[in-house]
């Protein structure tokens, strides 16, 4: 079992930026893989980005692709996105989720999930 607890959401002007932190309290974070979603109303969730438990390697969504990058500090139980370039598409509740596999994609694919923190960009 892990427990994920995000922070670091908020309000920020488009061209902003904000850094969301995924505290993971519970078995060992290194095991897992980290993934960012976000869900905006009415639409479903979609994988953000996602860092592997192997190597670090690093997967993100065309929309995010050199405006966001993940991270993660083993040692500090802590996995970051960190958002540049905001634009107002990119409001919506964001969730850290944690996998067991080591390549994970897909929503199905985590087992554990924080509670969400909302991002909000003004134009």
């Amino acid at each position: 079992q892990v427990q994920l607890v995000e922070s670091g959401g908020g309000l920020v002007q488009a061209g902003g930026s904000l850094r969301l932190s995924c505290a993971a309290s519970g078995r060992t974070f290194s095991s897992y893989a980290m993934g960012w979603f976000r869900q905006a109303p009415g639409k479903e969730r979609e994988l953000v980005a996602a860092i592997m438990r192997s190597f670090g390697s690093t997967y993100y969504a065309d929309s995010v692709k050199g405006r966001f990058t993940i991270s993660r500090d083993n040692a500090k139980n802590t996995g970051y996105l960190q958002m540049n370039s905001l634009k107002p598409e990119d409001t919506a509740v964001y969730y850290c989720a944690a996998s067991s596999k080591v390549v994970a994609r897909q929503h199905w694919e985590y087992s554990y999930w924080g509670q969400g923190t909302q991002v909000t960009v003004s134009s």
